[in-house]
């Protein structure tokens, strides 16, 4: 199945497991896009001592899962892109969401 998950918060325990559904995906055989949309372009930055929010993304990228984040909600916290999760676009989450069988947002 093709799943597309719209992650759109900084909040820690809210994000690690919208990154953890990702990963159980991805292992069991799915293709899986994720879209960090308006607070959710933050995740790449939360630290937490129970929610490792970084490492699920880490692991989701090296699993070869599609990371992608609205150019908008980062141009408007001041951010940049990364290597491992380029800006896009609102073209880009359209096409993730036609794309995909199902698609969950948290």
């Amino acid at each position: 199945m093709k799943i597309g998950i719209l992650l759109e918060t900084n909040e820690p325990e809210k994000a690690w497991n919208g990154v953890r559904f990702a990963n159980t995906a991805l292992k069991q055989g799915h293709e899986v896009r994720l879209f960090l949309m308006s607070a959710g372009v933050e995740a790449l930055e939360i630290t937490h001592e129970t929610y490792n929010v970084q490492h699920q993304i880490t692991t989701f990228v090296e699993a070869k899962g599609i990371l992608l984040a609205c150019g908008t909600c980062i141009k408007s916290r001041k951010r940049g892109d990364s290597e491992a999760c380029p800006i896009s676009t609102m073209i880009d989450c359209l096409d993730m969401v036609t794309w995909a069988d199902k698609v969950i947002t948290f």
